[in-house]
């Protein structure tokens, strides 16, 4: 299987936590999206979107990064990150938060992400203080259901590890130089430090 990324892509980062947690082989295709290569007819066959992360599998080729999460799970016989669909309930939490983390959290991480890391990696001149200050207002919206969730529990969805835990971690990755107004979360801090301890988070942190 190849994946089309870029190691500083949160999407990216989601598919590849997955991946080395199921221990799966990934043929790594670099998107260079400083450059505009996402933008480019070839990455725009194979995405319509211009996005990474995409996947191809021996020809089957599958964007949007919880689609390809949840897609690994279940090629994979025995894992525990996404329940059976014999577990309806189990499987209906992990993807409740999946989809949260879609509509909610990643929104309001991405455009802080935007604002105060992107820019300034790309030259594209300074933060917009209007838009930063609509990204923290996302984000303390979101952040105060998360951190309110994770008051009395390990991790996000069930007793375990699952797909929820590492599409959210993913979009704290960059929560440092983004300037994530996270302080005052501890309860969201605590389980960020649980998932950074994990092995697969270790072995996907990219060098800058």
């Amino acid at each position: 299987m190849k994946l089309y990324f870029h190691p500083m892509s949160g999407n990216s980062r989601r598919v590849l936590l997955v991946a080395t947690h199921l221990d799966l082989p990934l043929e790594r295709v670099l998107v260079d999206l400083t450059k505009g290569e996402q933008r480019l007819p070839a990455h725009l066959g194979r995405n319509p979107n211009g996005r990474v992360p995409v996947l191809d599998d021996d020809g089957f080729v599958l964007w949007e990064s919880r689609a390809i999460m949840q897609y690994l799970c279940d090629k994979t016989p025995g894992q525990t990150l996404l329940p059976p669909s014999s577990d309806a309930q189990g499987r209906a939490e992990v993807n409740r938060w999946l989809s949260w983390c879609t509509a909610h959290m990643a929104p309001a991480n991405a455009l802080l992400v935007q604002e105060n890391f992107v820019k300034g990696l790309t030259g594209r001149g300074a933060p917009d203080p209007v838009e930063v200050a609509r990204g923290e207002a996302l984000f303390h919206a979101s952040a105060k259901v998360l951190d309110t969730h994770l008051a009395d529990r390990t991790w996000v969805a069930l007793d375990r590890v699952t797909l929820a835990d590492y599409s959210l971690a993913a979009g704290f990755a960059l929560a440092g130089p983004a300037r994530f107004p996270i302080g005052d979360y501890v309860h969201l801090r605590a389980w960020l430090q649980r998932v950074e301890a994990l092995d697969a988070w270790q072995r996907t942190t990219p060098q800058r």
